[in-house]
């Protein structure tokens, strides 16, 4: 099967080119950077140059490829994501979530594609109600700004991917990643922090984090390349867990000290609304959607052995 991977040098990228060339499809990894072409075909992928804010270009490159389907693993974020300086920092991401999946939606139906699938989050529910979230449970749209835009832009991804008639789309909720090159591997952002005593547990610490490793997540976007019903899938494991557990096991892990207790209103005055919701008002999601119709479960299915397993 020819696939077209928009996102083919990014976090989760990495991981899953090898594994869509493995599972025998034949993939053309999309690019912004000349200088990733090796990167590319180091994994097996044929390298594809453009920017999908071009659409001329754009449609050019997957009309030459001729997929079946099309993989929207792309993002724009620092490395460093500071909640202080979201605004700044998330505004290309939410356009790659608006106009760039509108683009390579454009691209991909002029290209005769039939299935689409596209990365989304798991952490955007609306923090109501009991249990874990679902997804048709509500999104956080009244989410503090600028979450707030990220919310909508999100929206607008989904609806583009499940929405779009004469494509079966598929839009993959992704939980917190761990594991390499992310921010909670041992030489990302969240470590360091943690390593300087500075990801405490805000208040009573009972925001819900759903954490999945990058591989589980790989894995998860090979099986909606190949199979599962159009609509939205939480990716995440079997734990979610409050902040209170998991920092403190994280922080073990590292081999850093035990992190700090800060109240609520300390919180939001350094980090800002949006990290302090975080932190308290978190809902974890549920993967029972994913396990029962994409016939998928992750290989580390709690972020307790897992941190142990990409971090010890």
């Amino acid at each position: 099967m020819n696939v077209f991977f928009a996102g083919a040098t990014g976090v989760i990228g990495r991981r899953l080119t090898p594994m869509l060339v493995k599972a025998g499809h034949q993939v053309t990894g999309m690019t912004r950077s000349e200088k990733r072409i090796d990167l590319v075909r180091a994994a097996g992928a044929e390298p594809a140059v453009c920017d999908v804010h071009d659409l001329e270009s754009l449609s050019e490159a997957v009309a030459a490829a001729a997929p079946e389907v099309v993989v929207h693993q792309l993002t724009d974020l620092p490395p460093n994501v500071d909640p202080r300086k979201m605004e700044k920092q998330a505004e290309g991401n939410d356009r790659i979530r608006t106009e760039g999946t509108r683009n390579l939606m454009q691209a991909a139906l002029a290209a005769g594609a039939r299935r689409f699938v596209a990365q989304s989050i798991a952490f955007a529910y609306a923090p109501t109600g009991e249990g874990l979230k679902r997804e048709d449970d509500p999104l956080f749209d009244d989410a503090p700004w600028p979450f707030q835009r990220s919310v909508r832009a999100l929206h607008q991804l989904e609806d583009i991917t499940t929405g779009t008639e004469g494509i079966e789309g598929i839009a993959l909720r992704y939980g917190f990643f761990y594991g390499p090159n992310t921010g909670y591997a041992s030489d990302g952002y969240y470590a360091r922090e943690a390593k300087r005593r500075r990801l405490p547990i805000v208040g009573n610490g009972g925001g819900v984090f759903s954490f999945i490793h990058v591989d589980d997540a790989a894995r998860a976007a090979v099986a909606a390349v190949g199979s599962g019903a159009p609509g939205i899938y939480n990716v995440v494991d079997d734990e979610p867990a409050p902040m209170r557990e998991w920092v403190p096991r994280y922080a073990e892990v590292l081999g850093a000290r035990k992190p700090f207790r800060v109240p609520k209103v300390v919180a939001r005055f350094i980090a800002g609304s949006y990290a302090t919701m975080m932190a308290t008002e978190l809902r974890g999601a549920t993967n029972e959607r994913a396990k029962r119709e994409l016939g998928w479960a992750p290989q580390h299915p709690s972020w307790r052995q897992g941190f142990q397993h990409a971090l010890g």
